[in-house]
C-alpha cells in the first residue's frame, strides 16, 4: 500500500495532468445547489474546500463574497487565478494538501459560508462546521453510491452511501447545526449528463 505522503503526491499529478489537457475547461457555471442558495445568505467570507479550477470561488466573487479556495493542484489554481484575473475579480488561492494529515489543515478564521462539492474526505467532513461563524451556512455536494448510468468516480471509496454524508457533516454536534436542507438523487447537470449526488445545506446554530 502506497504511504498517504506518496498518494497525495499520484493525487496531485493526477489532477495537475487533467488540468493540463484542459479538463473541465467548459465548466464554466457553478454548483447548482451553491447558485439556488446563495442569495439567500449573508454574504461575508466564503472558503471554496478543493476548488479545483475555481467555478465555484469565481461564482461567489463576483457575487461580492470575500473568498478563499484551496486545492492540491497548482496547475489548477494557476488557471483559476488567470480566469479571477480577466474578470477583475481578487480571491485567495491556497494550494495545500487536505488529506496528508490526519486532522486535515483548514485556513485560519471562521467563514460564513463554506463550499465542498464532489470531493470525499471523510476526516474533513466532521471539521467543516466548528470553520463556521454563528449563521454560517455548509453547501456540500457528494457523489452518491448507485446503480444507475451516472458520471463521477468509479471507485466507491469516492460515493458516499445512503446517509453517510448527512451523519459525516453532523455527527455528535447535530444539536449545534440546523440541516436546512438534504437531498439524495439523480441531477442532471448543465452538460447533460446525470449525476447520482448527497446534497446538504446547513447551518451552525447561535447560543
Amino acid at each position: 500500500m502506497l504511504r498517504r505522503e506518496a498518494m497525495s503526491e499520484a493525487d496531485r499529478l493526477k489532477w495537475d495532468d487533467r488540468y493540463s489537457a484542459g479538463a473541465y475547461a467548459e465548466r464554466q457555471y457553478p454548483t447548482q445547489l451553491l447558485a439556488d442558495w446563495e442569495a439567500k445568505l449573508h454574504r461575508g467570507r466564503a472558503l471554496d474546500v478543493a476548488c479545483g479550477a475555481g467555478r465555484n470561488s469565481l461564482f461567489l466573487a463576483a457575487a461580492g463574497w470575500q473568498v478563499d479556495a484551496i486545492d492540491i493542484s497548482p496547475v489548477g489554481l494557476a488557471r483559476a487565478e488567470k480566469m479571477a484575473a480577466s474578470r477583475g475579480l481578487r480571491i485567495h488561492w491556497i494550494e495545500a494538501d487536505l488529506e496528508v494529515d490526519a486532522a486535515p489543515v483548514l485556513p485560519r478564521g471562521r467563514y460564513d459560508l463554506i463550499v465542498m462539492t464532489r470531493y470525499v474526505n471523510r476526516l474533513l467532513f466532521p471539521l467543516l462546521p466548528a470553520s463556521l461563524v454563528c449563521g454560517g451556512t455548509l453547501i456540500c455536494e457528494q457523489h452518491l453510491d448507485s446503480t444507475e448510468d451516472v458520471s463521477g468516480p468509479k471507485s466507491p471509496h469516492f460515493r458516499m452511501r445512503h446517509n453517510e454524508l448527512l451523519r459525516a457533516v453532523t455527527g455528535n454536534k447535530g444539536k449545534d447545526h440546523r440541516v436546512l436542507y438534504y437531498r439524495e438523487g439523480l441531477v442532471t447537470d448543465p452538460d447533460g449528463r446525470d449525476a447520482a449526488l448527497a446534497q446538504l445545506v446547513m447551518r451552525r446554530k447561535c447560543g
